[in-house]
């Protein structure tokens, strides 16, 4: 009986958690390959930062701000500019879906992410939690112990 619960338990969580929560190195090891090393001069301990500050690494992120918006995924990308949430006003800049940035695939999260980088006038200053942990701190933890 238990074990008949457990899979259903499993197969549920399975169809519906299309998300999940990276370590830092498997995090860095997918942003790599993605390109995002040395993008726009930012080095991979910084992206990986942000995203442990931002989202806790966690792909199925999302909170919730004053303002109705609402920030997604790993990198926590706000709706108002950069992605369309349902009915909500947006520019769309990234010209996705949120929901896109919700699940295990970051290639929708790492375009977008560079689309903030390259049409912010402050580039990963765009990110308030990047500005006051990562900017200009010494990342090499974020990093240490990764086969990259």
């Amino acid at each position: 009986m238990k074990a008949q619960w457990l899979l259903l338990v499993l197969a549920s969580v399975l169809a519906t958690g299309q998300g999940m929560i990276y370590t830092p190195c498997e995090l860095a090891q997918q942003l790599q390959q993605l390109g995002l090393d040395g993008y726009a001069g930012y080095s991979l301990a910084n992206w990986v930062c942000m995203a442990a500050h931002e989202s806790s690494y966690n792909t199925q992120a999302i909170d919730y701000d004053s303002n109705g918006s609402a920030d997604f995924g790993i990198f926590q990308i706000n709706s108002a500019y950069w992605c369309q949430n349902g009915d909500e006003s947006s520019a769309n800049l990234c010209g996705i879906s949120c929901s896109e940035l919700l699940t295990n695939n970051l290639a929708p999260d790492v375009a977008c992410a560079k689309t903030v980088v390259d049409n912010s006038w402050n580039g990963m200053g765009a990110w308030v939690a990047w500005r006051l942990y990562c900017q200009g701190q010494d990342l090499s933890g974020y990093l240490a112990g990764c086969d990259l």
